[in-house]
């Protein structure tokens, strides 16, 4: 995804700003969090946590899945899909280029999808 429009470049250098989206970005890097252990882990209101993951959300900075628990119910935990944001000065201004995760079943589908070609 490249971010060109001034507006979005913005959006994108506030939200990298915040310490809670970095917070939330590196530890749903190393595993995939719910909601309520986020909250508990950045030190912030989980309304405050759910706020910060639907603007990332809408980035597709993170995504959300859902996971079984012992219970057998099922609850969200949130992934990051980031890998890289780089910034570029360019003569028409700044210029984001955001690199994200490839989860393993898009990388599975596409091998498959790769193979019956």
């Amino acid at each position: 995804m490249d971010v060109d429009d001034e507006r979005d470049v913005a959006t994108v250098t506030a939200l990298l700003a915040d310490n809670v989206v970095r917070a939330i970005l590196e530890a749903c890097l190393e595993e995939p969090h719910a909601a309520e252990r986020l909250s508990e882990r950045c030190d912030v209101s989980e309304s405050t946590v759910y706020r910060r993951l639907e603007e990332l959300e809408a980035l597709d900075l993170v995504a959300a899945r859902m996971e079984p628990d012992d219970d057998g119910h099922h609850y969200k935990v949130y992934v990051a899909t980031l890998d890289r944001i780089v910034v570029d000065l360019t003569d028409d201004g700044f210029t984001v280029r955001i690199t994200r995760r490839q989860r393993m079943a898009d990388r599975f589908t596409e091998f498959v999808e790769g193979v019956g070609r």
